[in-house]
């Protein structure tokens, strides 16, 4: 099996790493095509006014000045002699969640995939915070995440369709269960937060919020702060079937 493997977070993340081990526990015909830098929250976005610039960083593993789309379009396009059977994206730094799936560029990579026909996953893990550093338990996803692979590679999925898969802040051995999901909801918690420059010209972070989301049983929100795993799948097709009818009525 050839796997390709993409993130957000930028090649020289921690969580790439992790992902590589986990991908060799698979195979060895593994490959590394990933942004040259954070692109987080770059969403499923490409770089379409600026060329792309790629670096080799030693025997398959490449970094691409770009997305993490980018990123996946390159590994398949340019540099892998074969398209791979396997796209592996992750492991995030922090769950990729109900609404916040849309921002993701881990989400991302996995739906690109999708959208060249290969079979894609996207990983994420869970973490805390101690004043300003990040604790998180890669041992968790790296634990656990080779079994849960093998199992999920083995599934029949209907085109168009990838899974989103998110690992509890906890360690392996707490981890209660591994749960099918649904996307769940999380009350919107991004803030404009002005500033100003030395000249005093005003300039804006977009600043997280600690919204409480909602804890709707069989969500992903839920699995993973009742310490399960949650695999979610989506589709890329957007379309609310359910509205058609009456949309179709109103316009008659």
């Amino acid at each position: 099996m050839r796997i390709l493997l993409t993130n957000d977070d930028g090649i020289h993340a921690e969580g790439l790493a992790v992902l590589e081990r986990i991908a060799r526990t698979i195979s060895d015909d593994v490959w590394v095509v990933a942004p040259e830098t954070d692109q987080s929250g770059f969403a499923h976005s490409l770089s379409i006014s600026e060329p792309l610039r790629l670096r080799k960083i030693s025997d398959r593993h490449y970094a691409v000045r770009g997305t993490p789309t980018d990123c996946v379009i390159m590994g398949v396009r340019k540099i892998m002699p074969e398209p791979p059977d396997l796209i592996l994206s992750g492991v995030n730094s922090g769950a990729n969640l109900a609404d916040d799936v849309t921002y993701s560029g881990t989400v991302a990579g996995a739906m690109e995939g999708t959208m060249l026909g290969i079979r894609s996953i996207a990983l994420s893990q869970a973490y805390s915070v101690e004043g300003s550093a990040r604790l998180v338990p890669w041992e968790t996803v790296e634990a656990l995440a080779p079994a849960l692979l093998e199992k999920l590679i083995g599934i029949d999925l209907p085109a168009g369709t990838f899974l989103n898969v998110n690992f509890p802040n906890c360690p392996p051995e707490e981890v209660e269960a591994t749960l099918v999901t649904t996307q769940g909801k999380l009350v919107h918690s991004l803030w404009i937060d002005e500033r100003a420059d030395g000249r005093g010209f005003p300039y804006f972070w977009l600043r997280f919020g600690r919204e409480p989301p909602e804890l709707r049983e069989g969500t992903d929100v839920h699995a993973v702060k009742s310490k399960s795993v949650s695999v979610t799948p989506l589709k890329l097709d957007l379309t609310a079937h359910e509205v058609k009818d009456s949309l179709a009525k109103a316009l008659a």
